[in-house]
């Protein structure tokens, strides 16, 4: 046997066992292809099962979100008129207190003995001024004479209601009502006008301080209700508009608003970061599809309506767009029903199945 021989028998034994091997699984693949029918046999072609969404009318608030602050109703630093000492303090840190409420009183012992000093000699003035209005009825003085007498007596009496004046001073009493919270000084403390001793807050109602776009100005009026919510609290306030800046902010091209929102058990804090929805506007009968129903072309927006049995593309006009619907203003109807999926399977015409209907 030559050596072409050999190597012809080589490769056919080679070739027959590499068949042997792998026709155990070349079978199973031949018969699923001799069972296999063409697309659209015994019926025609499939339909698309898709699922669907009934229209009917919902409120829809068109809003925007925004950031802000919680403010204090009422707020200031609590501080002398007069320098002096510290006589008494009448409150405690943290006290509510009401509004006329004696906080602190400053000793002005000094000024209360001035004050009867200037009370005898405005006494002796008036005694004085009595004689010489006597003597001039009778000529026995001048005019001149008894105008500096006059005079005196006048000047002895304003000089007592400017130290009766200061002396009222000294005593120091809550404008409003409202909170006191840390105090900086102590009985006996030498204070002057400059020195802090308290904040006093009033956060019953709080003031919720956002601005919102230029754009929006002429939407947001007094009245207009936010619902906002604040750090760390898992619930949702309310509040009311009551007033805005009058100029939009050249700088960041934003109008600066203020609401009001009730607050009795204090739990809006001033200084908190709050986010707010401003409702600018309400409706009571928009019609909404789920975001993902409506498909962007070139020439708008499109839908797809369930007509009996068939898709139809129908071209609709949108309005506000929320995070998973979308206000259809125009192109379809009440009780029409919305494909919300298989969009992308289907087209205009193609038979569908509704397996679904939310």
């Amino acid at each position: 046997m030559n050596k072409v021989v050999k190597r012809i028998l080589t490769v056919f034994i080679i070739l027959l066992v590499i068949f042997l091997v792998a026709w155990p699984k070349l079978a199973p693949l031949s018969k699923s292809s001799t069972d296999a029918k063409p697309a659209g046999v015994n019926g025609g072609s499939a339909s698309i099962p898709v699922k669907g969404t009934i229209i009917k009318p919902q409120q829809l608030d068109d809003k925007i979100t925004i950031t802000g602050a919680v403010l204090a109703n009422e707020a200031l630093d609590l501080r002398t008129e007069i320098s002096g000492i510290i006589s008494k303090i009448y409150f405690k840190e943290g006290d509510n207190v009401k509004k006329g409420q004696v906080l602190l009183s400053v000793n002005v012992d000094n000024l209360r003995a001035q004050l009867e000093k200037l009370k005898y000699t405005q006494q002796l003035s008036e005694e004085i001024e009595g004689r010489q209005k006597k003597l001039l009825e009778r000529e026995a003085i001048s005019q001149e004479e008894y105008d500096i007498s006059l005079t005196e007596f006048r000047t002895s009496a304003a000089d007592i209601k400017v130290l009766q004046e200061q002396i009222s001073k000294s005593v120091i009493r809550s404008p409003f009502e409202g909170s006191i919270g840390l105090r900086y000084v102590s009985e006996g403390s030498y204070i002057t006008p400059e020195t802090k001793i308290a904040y006093l807050v009033k956060v019953n109602p709080a003031k919720i301080e956002f601005s919102v776009p230029g754009r929006y100005t002429s939407k947001v009026a007094n009245g207009d209700r936010i619902n906002f919510t604040v750090e760390g609290i898992d619930e949702v306030f309310q509040g009311a508009v009551y007033a805005k800046e009058p100029v939009i902010d050249a700088v960041t091209r934003t109008l600066k608003i203020r609401a009001l929102s009730g607050n009795d058990d204090k739990k809006l804090v001033p200084g908190q970061f709050v986010r707010i929805e401003l409702v600018l506007n309400s409706m009571d009968s928009a019609l909404l599809v789920p975001t993902q129903s409506v498909v962007p072309d070139v020439d708008g927006h499109i839908v797809y309506k369930k007509t009996g049995d068939k898709a139809e593309a129908v071209r609709v006009e949108i309005g506000i767009r929320r995070e998973s619907e979308v206000q259809i203003m125009k192109g379809i109807q009440e009780k029409d029903t919305i494909l919300i999926t298989g969009i992308q399977q289907v087209e205009d015409g193609s038979t569908i199945n509704i397996t679904e209907i939310n």
